[in-house]
């Protein structure tokens, strides 16, 4: 929600605003993002300088492309923790790094919903992703089961689905659900296009963002995140709106 204020703030030179990001891909090897630690290692120094406190990474969980286990994420955790140790590297000072992970909304994630404990944000929070060509034929059903077993869930960049574009108000109904919103930092840049940039301001206009999230997979997104600094329609949003990254 943007709010008025008596005193003009500052011009943000950081996302210290912010504190925390909570969608990232930073766990070396096992999906689309960094390949090795010391990749994962340079983005941790470089979200560091760009203002973040802590960092939650979230590997995809997708059957098909990345079917990451529990177990091997937590795993990689303890890879890129003892990384930041070590003496050669980055050594981590004033970041508290931590996982979590990006469901995707397959058959595999309904299987773990029932089965297993999900790796969630604080406050039990699930992120979750759907496919670009049309959502989840059940959405609404895991929408409330995920509840049921005490999850709240998280939709990654609902600025991205092209069919909430073409019906807006089927991203609102979400809300009504019970499903919080996370927003990519880089679609205020356009990066992802002049189509996905205007659905973000749409959301940002209309108070349905609750989180922004950077989704880095690697250093090009940390030059263009860099970049997003000196844009004016970015200081403005994180100058004028309240999230709920500060609070976790």
């Amino acid at each position: 929600m943007f709010f008025r204020s008596s005193k003009k703030p500052p011009t943000p030179s950081s996302y210290s605003s912010l504190g925390t990001d909570l969608h990232s891909h930073l766990i070396p090897g096992i999906d689309d993002g960094v390949r090795t630690l010391e990749e994962s290692l340079t983005l941790i120094r470089r979200l560091v300088e760009m203002g973040y406190k802590k960092i939650i990474t979230t590997p995809h969980v997708m059957a098909d492309h990345y079917p990451n286990t529990r177990e091997r994420i937590l795993e990689g955790k303890e890879a890129v923790l003892e990384g930041l140790k070590g003496p050669d590297g980055y050594r981590g000072e004033g970041i508290e790094f931590d996982v979590a992970a990006e469901y995707f909304l397959d058959e595999n994630f309904e299987r773990l919903l029932q089965e297993e404990d999900l790796l969630t944000l604080p406050g039990n929070r699930v992120l979750i992703e759907m496919a670009g060509v049309a959502p989840a034929s059940n959405l609404h059903d895991l929408l409330f089961r995920m509840q049921t077993k005490g999850y709240k869930p998280l939709l990654a960049h609902p600025e991205r689905y092209p069919y909430y574009t073409r019906d807006f108000n089927a991203v609102e109904r979400l809300k009504e659900y019970g499903c919080e919103f996370q927003l990519n930092l880089l679609s205020l840049t356009g990066h992802y296009g002049t189509t996905v940039r205007d659905q973000a301001f749409k959301l940002l206009k209309k108070g349905l963002i609750d989180f922004l999230g950077t989704d880095m997979h690697h250093e090009q997104h940390a030059d263009k995140l860099k970049e997003a600094l000196s844009d004016r329609k970015v200081r403005k949003v994180l100058e004028g709106t309240r999230f709920k990254n500060a609070g976790l």
